[in-house]
């Protein structure tokens, strides 16, 4: 095997451990955000949570098929996502690691299709697949960002007219 084909099947590999890591982080979060203003969010992650693990199985077919081997789960590299907020009302910070981990899946498709451009179609084919998701998760959860910082905004405005008001 050459040097680059290797590297391809490590970058497979890494990308696998990503979405099996990205699986934990929004399941965990699907399952322990609380209160009312968390359950669309809540929902959103539920159903990523398959998605995700869809990407996991394409990565890991197109891994055996270029003659690697998944990696064991003592052998599986995690723990570099933003984890879940231990406050499990902080909606804001959820939804910030999911922005993270939704754009370090970007950043890593990317390299994979250019270290895979012309050599190997096909692997640069399932990343550009896989990006797209990528990218229609991140602007949902931006879209999410979006609304809870304006709807934080709009509060602290309300609040500092009050308390101005209650000065007067």
């Amino acid at each position: 095997m050459s040097d680059r084909h290797d590297k391809v099947i490590a970058m497979l590999t890494e990308s696998y451990c990503m979405e099996l890591e990205t699986v934990m982080n929004y399941l965990a979060l699907s399952v322990n955000l609380d209160g009312v203003r968390a359950e669309q969010i809540k929902q959103a992650l539920a159903a990523d949570v398959g998605e995700e693990i869809s990407h996991a199985q394409e990565l890991g077919k197109r891994i055996k098929q270029l003659g690697g081997a998944l990696p064991g789960s003592a052998d599986v590299s995690v723990g570099h996502q933003v984890q879940p907020p231990s406050d499990t009302t902080d909606v804001v910070a959820a939804i910030k690691g999911v922005i993270d981990a939704e754009e370090s899946a970007r950043s890593q498709y990317l390299k994979t299709i250019a270290a895979s451009d012309g050599s190997d179609p096909v692997t640069a084919d399932l990343c550009t697949r896989l990006l797209a998701d990528e990218e229609e998760h991140l602007v949902l959860f931006r879209g999410f960002l979006k609304e809870y910082e304006s709807e934080m905004s709009a509060r602290r405005a309300l609040e500092t007219r009050s308390a101005a008001a209650s000065t007067h």
